[in-house]
């Protein structure tokens, strides 16, 4: 969870604020059911990684070595607990920063007997600096990231040059970087910024078909009923 335990009546930070950085997220006090809650307080110390400036030891955090997939902002953790129950063989560390979804993937982990989820709950970028090793991922989820719509916040969205190239580098060669968004726009600025990283191919001519991994959400299969898009893209380390 955060590195330190706040003191009561203190909310936690999931950053530094000695980063001086846009971020593409915002902390928003969310309302725990009763289920989450006692998730967090029961299921935390099995499957909940604590922040830490230094080096993750991924197999002593799953108990085993096995290609790991890294994802960013899971939500409420449904397609993240799908996609781990598809591919037992695999680990998926979750990076989320708002605390309810963190208690429902939690809940999730429990209830479907789960072995290879676990969560960080802090900032992504600052998880990736410090925990996880350069080329020691085999993939990397970022699924529907805020598209922070209006002109004058476009600057927040997530998938940025710096970014990319950091996840670039903590792919191992052949490890692949997965995004979708329904938001058009933000598609394009994606494909534009993941090809112009030089150390990641497209695996398609543009827009990649949704990888059977992914399921389809209740919210993503309204959107299509509507005649909303959904844009995939997937890209592989050299």
């Amino acid at each position: 969870m955060s590195d330190s335990k706040p003191a009561d009546g203190v909310k936690p930070l999931f950053y530094d604020p000695t980063e001086r950085r846009i971020r593409s997220f915002v902390t928003r006090a969310g309302r725990l059911s009763d289920a989450q809650a006692r998730a967090l307080e029961n299921l935390s110390p099995r499957f909940c990684i604590p922040y830490q400036k230094a080096p993750l030891d991924v197999d002593a955090a799953f108990g085993r070595n096995a290609p790991t997939v890294f994802e960013i902002g899971f939500g409420m953790g449904e397609t993240s607990a799908k996609i781990s129950a598809g591919m037992p063989e695999k680990n998926f560390i979750g990076v989320e920063v708002h605390t309810p979804g963190v208690g429902s993937l939690l809940k999730l982990t429990d209830e479907m007997g789960l072995q290879n989820q676990r969560i960080i709950q802090h900032d992504a970028f600052e998880v990736l600096t410090n925990m996880i090793a350069p080329a020691s991922l085999h993939g990397i989820h970022v699924f529907f990231p805020d598209p922070w719509h209006k002109a004058r916040h476009n600057k927040r969205r997530l998938i940025q040059g710096p970014l990319v190239a950091l996840l670039a580098s903590r792919l191992a060669p052949g490890g692949y970087l997965h995004c979708a968004t329904d938001w058009e726009e933000y598609a394009v600025q994606m494909l534009e910024v993941l090809s112009a990283e030089p150390a990641l191919e497209n695996t398609a001519d543009g827009y990649a078909p949704r990888p059977d991994y992914r399921p389809v959400t209740k919210f993503e299969n309204r959107g299509l009923r509507l005649g909303h898009g959904v844009w995939d893209l997937v890209f592989r380390k050299k």
